[in-house]
């Protein structure tokens, strides 16, 4: 269907251009190749997409701040995602970043990566319902969709645009504004709501409480109206308050219904 949509629109323009001056017909030129390009782009293979994640993930590894194995935010995580291997065979890989704001992200690859500042606020259980949220967006493809979105802008067509079915290189540049992308992907008010769900079945999967899930909503709800501790992260998961209110209350009656126990709040605050 793409290409039949090319060939369209290639005909379109050869009809509009039929008798024009030279200089028309090389804007024609430029406009097919253009198409040409984006119809390209807008093709690529899942092993292309795959190559393009990887050197993202890579190089933002590679730019932040990464702690090592035997650091304490390291053993906490690997401790509490001890077992959890893959998602919907998505082979799945934790790491902690050390900075500041309050976030957390997961890659169509399977990477997820966890701030520093998010695990100080959060407690095993609300960390976990995070992780499990993330990993919704991974298996529900919403990540994959995102990124291919991001690689589709005006900057990377080019790129993307490759031939003899390798992923072209990317600049450091293009590979900032995709790993930005990466952490900064926005959602619908849908595409949040089914990662709450796949996440939720997902945890209990993994004999996860799922109660994480819901106490975590309802820090970040607190957190709202406190314009100190607002994050980039809670805009982007929550866009309106009554919207936040309906998926506590969505995910509270899953846990009732399954009969599973509330823990004990924990005090994480440093």
């Amino acid at each position: 269907m793409k290409t039949n949509f090319l060939n369209l629109l290639i005909s379109l323009l050869l009809c509009l251009s039929a008798g024009s001056p030279a200089y028309a017909q090389f804007n024609l030129k430029k406009a097919v190749s253009g198409a040409a390009k984006a119809a390209k782009a807008a093709t690529l293979t899942d092993e292309q997409m795959a190559e393009y994640v990887k050197e993202s993930v890579d190089w933002m590894d590679k730019n932040n701040p990464v702690l090592p194995d035997d650091d304490p935010y390291t053993v906490r995580l690997k401790k509490l995602t001890d077992g959890i291997t893959d998602a919907d065979g998505i082979p799945l890989n934790f790491k902690v970043y050390n900075v500041i704001d309050v976030n957390a992200f997961a890659c169509p690859d399977g990477s997820v990566r966890v701030f520093s500042s998010l695990m100080d606020i959060m407690s095993d259980d609300e960390l976990l319902g995070i992780i499990g949220h993330e990993i919704g967006h991974v298996m529900k493809r919403h990540s994959k969709n995102a990124f291919r979105t991001s690689l589709m802008t005006d900057a990377l067509k080019d790129a993307a645009a490759s031939t003899g079915g390798k992923a072209a290189v990317l600049a450091d540049s293009q590979l900032s504004k995709l790993g930005e992308s990466l952490i900064n992907a926005k959602y619908s008010q849908k595409q949040e709501n089914e990662a709450d769900n796949c996440g939720y079945d997902f945890l209990v999967q993994h004999g996860k409480n799922p109660w994480g899930m819901v106490m975590a909503f309802e820090k970040f709800q607190k957190m709202e109206g406190d314009s100190n501790a607002k994050s980039s992260y809670i805009n982007k998961m929550f866009s309106s308050h009554p919207e936040t209110a309906a998926r506590i209350k969505n995910m509270t009656e899953r846990c009732v219904k399954d009969g599973y126990e509330r823990p004990a709040e924990v005090k994480t605050e440093k």
